[in-house]
């Protein structure tokens, strides 16, 4: 059994700041306390402990409460992505089957109608009972579920534990440092792993999270030039707006700002040129919902003699290349304390791991250093701005069209976003791509809706049938 994070953070450093947003500071104590209000608010509206329930909500400091609360009693929090569409959000919500939504209200009309859900404020306007918080969790209790994208095309709900937490946000304390004035700038969607890894470093640490809603260039920049954060996490797209800020006003980070922690595919040869002659530290990571958050990470002093590198194995975990060809590229297996015990809903019976390794599909090799190389990501997997995207899914979407015979679909390369969807498609009778286009509207984010969709009279197929999506480029 481990402490409460939230108590024994709030019991350790009680006047220590915990969360900035807005101009507005709530130390460790405050938090702890809004928490615990919100926890017997759920209570008295019929939340029992250890429920399973989603949450929905911009990346605003109520949306930190509400998550805590949920904490406090030890209920099995689902982080619903609030970009998705309706369809897909109502699938996680069937497949979790949770009791209810706590939803920002600003949310309420994205979650589909017969959705059981609880308005922020009505919570926050709610009576309260008491309720007895376990002071103690078990290393195996799941603390959050996320839905990480499937190659059936059907997302898999993760289970995300005390110990997986807790194992990762050690074995990256262990190799960022830190100190107790350090403080982490939160621009990435608090239901993603990246971002809730950061408030569990800030109870596990004490450090304080500088908290924004959306991602504010402007703002971030002079937090960054005035010293005011010392860590960030980013991908590409955001790192490289980042880059552009500082050379436009020809300004450089302050020197009390360590670390740029970047995540969502390989930087850029160029960017982290540029980010070196600013005196920006960049410190590429490989990790996914799987293994809640990074597996590995390469020093910011190694990325221009290792380029194209995820680095080596954050301390706990291990990294394995299995069933590798002539030049030494293979399966990338994981296996550590961080890894997840499992799936819930439609894939609960899935084995996570094998003989305790975590098969990622991922293709890559280990140089003779022991740096790791991640050669395709999950072999289709489109990587746009930081999220994952698999065709499967768009596929699935395109071939529920009356019109459409076959499809498949593979990134494209994009200046901005690093890869947009691409779909290529067999008909069966005539119809527009404007009308395709709008049929996936109704049914994916707007980041996963092809970008281009060209008509072809058969798709690449191997000897069994299947599709080759690595070969619709050469279409």
């Amino acid at each position: 059994m481990y402490p409460n994070w939230i108590l024994q953070r709030a019991y350790l450093t009680p006047l220590r700041a915990a969360l900035t947003n807005e101009g507005q500071t709530w130390t460790f104590s405050e938090v702890n306390e809004l928490a615990l209000k919100r926890a017997r608010q759920l209570t008295a509206l019929g939340i029992q402990q250890g429920a399973r329930i989603a949450i929905m909500g911009p990346s605003t400091p109520n949306i930190i409460f509400m998550m805590y609360a949920s904490m406090h009693l030890q209920c099995e929090l689902v982080m619903l992505n609030r970009r998705l569409s309706a369809a897909e959000i109502a699938y996680q919500i069937e497949d979790a089957a949770v009791v209810t939504v706590l939803v920002a209200d600003e949310d309420a009309e994205k979650l589909p109608q017969n959705a059981p859900q609880l308005l922020f404020s009505e919570i926050e306007q709610g009576a309260e009972r008491e309720v007895t918080v376990a002071k103690e969790w078990s290393l195996a209790q799941t603390t959050s579920i996320m839905y990480t994208s499937g190659t059936t095309g059907f997302p898999k709900g993760v289970r995300q534990t005390v110990g997986n937490h807790q194992a990762s946000a050690t074995a990256s304390v262990f190799n960022l440092g830190l100190q107790a004035e350090d403080v982490w700038l939160c621009a990435v969607p608090l239901f993603h792993i990246s971002g809730f890894s950061i408030l569990v470093r800030s109870l596990l640490y004490g450090n304080k999270v500088h908290l924004y809603e959306q991602f504010d260039v402007d703002a971030i920049m002079k937090n960054m030039v005035n010293g005011d954060v010392t860590h960030m996490s980013v991908v590409s797209v955001t790192l490289e707006r980042i880059l552009h800020a500082l050379e436009e006003k020809n300004r450089k980070a302050s020197t009390r700002f360590k670390m740029m922690l970047a995540g969502g595919g390989p930087v850029p040869v160029d960017y982290l040129q540029r980010a070196g002659a600013l005196n920006l530290a960049v410190a590429q990571t490989y990790g996914m919902t799987e293994t809640s958050s990074q597996t590995a990470t390469l020093a910011s002093e190694d990325a221009m003699l290792k380029i194209g590198s995820a680095g080596k194995p954050l301390f706990f975990n291990q990294i394995q290349i299995v069933e590798s060809n002539e030049k030494g590229e293979g399966e990338i297996c994981i296996r550590g304390p961080h890894v997840t015990p499992g799936y819930i809903g439609r894939f609960a019976q899935k084995e996570a791991t094998i003989d305790g390794w975590l098969h990622t599909g991922d293709i890559g090799y280990i140089d003779e250093d022991g740096y790791l190389f991640v050669v395709d990501r999950r072999a289709d997997l489109i990587i746009s701005g930081g999220e994952n995207i698999y065709p499967a899914e768009i596929e699935n979407v395109l071939l529920a069209h009356p019109a459409v015979k076959e499809a498949g679909v593979c990134g494209k390369n994009h200046d901005k976003w690093g890869q947009v969807p691409k779909a290529y498609i067999v008909l069966k009778e005539e119809v527009s791509i404007e009308e395709l286009l709008d049929f996936c509207k109704q049914k994916l984010a707007k980041y996963k809706i092809p970008k281009e969709i060209n008509f072809v009279h058969e798709l690449p197929r191997n000897g069994s049938n299947k599709l080759l999506r690595r070969k619709l480029k050469e279409l």
